[in-house]
């Protein structure tokens, strides 16, 4: 008997398989829209990334990406330095006609009494030695007849005053009390623009706040005439209050005293100053040892030669200090320095501006020599010079 040959059903099984195949991503469809993932519903929950952690502020001014920051240890550190300034004085009042007092004196033909009325004032102050110094501004204390600062630890203390420099507008309190937090002194020359900087302070008399901010720039000396001021600027909010407080690094040291701000409202608008640590630290000492601030002086008046001028006057000379005035009788006219001199060197130390020139001569001791170099028409000069103390600078409050 002869077999017949089956022919297979295509059809059936391209039906089947096409079946099985929208069966299978139909489950991975479902499956994915069910748990937001490929895995199999039967498979371990997906592990979300644990969270950053919380890590201090870093040694140095550097920090580090893919990490949050604080800036606790810092203020922990530096904090408990930092004390609130209350003061008192009083304040004459003018005389009126409208008062009974006044119009009966002057009835009666006699003098009037003077009357007065109470002012206070609030600031900022920073221990800096254990044994009780307080740094802080001159006009926080200005004119104070009663001076007292409050620690962080509750402890209000009566203070008195050391010495001030009203030409650093700087001030040295003292304080007798035990077991004082004292703050750590930074080196300002080393900061850089960007640097992070915390204001410590007493805003509004609210107690030690924190606020901060960047180095915005630094050798801001514009202000005023006498050319000691060599502020750091910081956009760290600087209140009414904020005088006299520190302004620390990342690692809570002191590497400014917060002084002023610019605004037109009197509050905080990104622009605030500080004097650096290094020149607070050197009027500081000298406050310590002599109860005032002594500076070299030469008796000259002089004004920083620029390119432009040098090409006014057709000088070769393009760096320097012109002389425009010579006190009589002064230490520098006694060593023969004539009005329109160019001084070019002091001590052998280029003279590449007022305020290089300026600082050289302060740092002085009365009696020191003072050799400066320089040109007169177009022979080369020098000059001897004794140097005596600055004059004590006088007057009212400052800022």
């Amino acid at each position: 008997m002869t077999g017949r040959k089956t022919t297979p059903n295509y059809s059936s099984i391209l039906f089947y398989m096409l079946s099985a195949l929208v069966g299978f991503l139909f489950a991975v469809t479902y499956n994915y829209f069910l748990t937001g993932s490929g895995q199999p519903l039967n498979s371990e929950p997906v592990k979300l990334p644990q969270a950053e952690r919380l890590i201090p502020a870093p040694v140095g001014n550097k920090l580090y990406a893919n990490s949050i920051v604080s800036f606790a240890p810092a203020v922990q550190r530096a904090a408990p330095a930092v004390v609130n300034i209350f003061t008192r004085k009083l304040i004459k009042q003018k005389e009126s006609l409208y008062n009974n007092s006044t119009l009966r004196a002057l009835l009666e033909n006699r003098r009037p009494p003077p009357r007065y009325k109470e002012e206070t004032n609030l600031g900022s102050g920073v221990i800096v030695s254990s044994s009780g110094h307080i740094l802080t501004n001159n006009h926080v204390i200005y004119g104070a007849e009663d001076i007292e600062v409050l620690l962080q630890d509750g402890r209000y203390l009566r203070a008195r005053l050391v010495g001030r420099d009203l030409e650093t507008d700087l001030a040295l309190l003292k304080v007798t009390a035990s077991d004082l937090p004292t703050i750590h002194f930074g080196d300002s020359s080393k900061l850089q623009v960007g640097d992070i900087v915390l204001a410590i302070g007493n805003p509004f008399g609210l107690g030690n706040t924190v606020t901060s901010g960047i180095i915005s720039a630094l050798n801001r000396s514009q202000f005023r005439a006498n050319s000691f001021d060599n502020f750091i600027q910081t956009d760290a909010a600087i209140n009414p209050g904020n005088s006299g407080g520190a302004l620390v690094n990342t690692r809570g040291e002191m590497i400014g005293v917060n002084t002023i701000n610019i605004s037109n409202s009197g509050g905080s608008q990104g622009i605030g100053f500080a004097i650096p640590a290094t020149l607070a630290q050197e009027v500081m000492q000298q406050l310590i040892r002599f109860g005032e601030v002594r500076r070299g002086w030469i008796g000259i008046e002089a004004r920083e030669i620029s390119p432009m001028l040098a090409q006014q006057l057709n000088s070769v000379v393009d760096h320097g200090l012109l002389i425009i005035g010579v006190l009589k009788n002064g230490p520098g006219q006694k060593a023969g320095i004539q009005v329109g001199d160019m001084i070019t060197h002091i001590n052998g130390i280029k003279i590449t501006s007022a305020k290089d020139a300026l600082r050289l001569i302060t740092h002085l001791n009365p009696g020191d020599i003072a050799v400066l170099r320089g040109i007169r028409g177009n022979q080369s000069v020098q000059f001897r010079i004794v140097a005596q103390e600055r004059p004590q600078m006088s007057g009212g409050e400052q800022r």
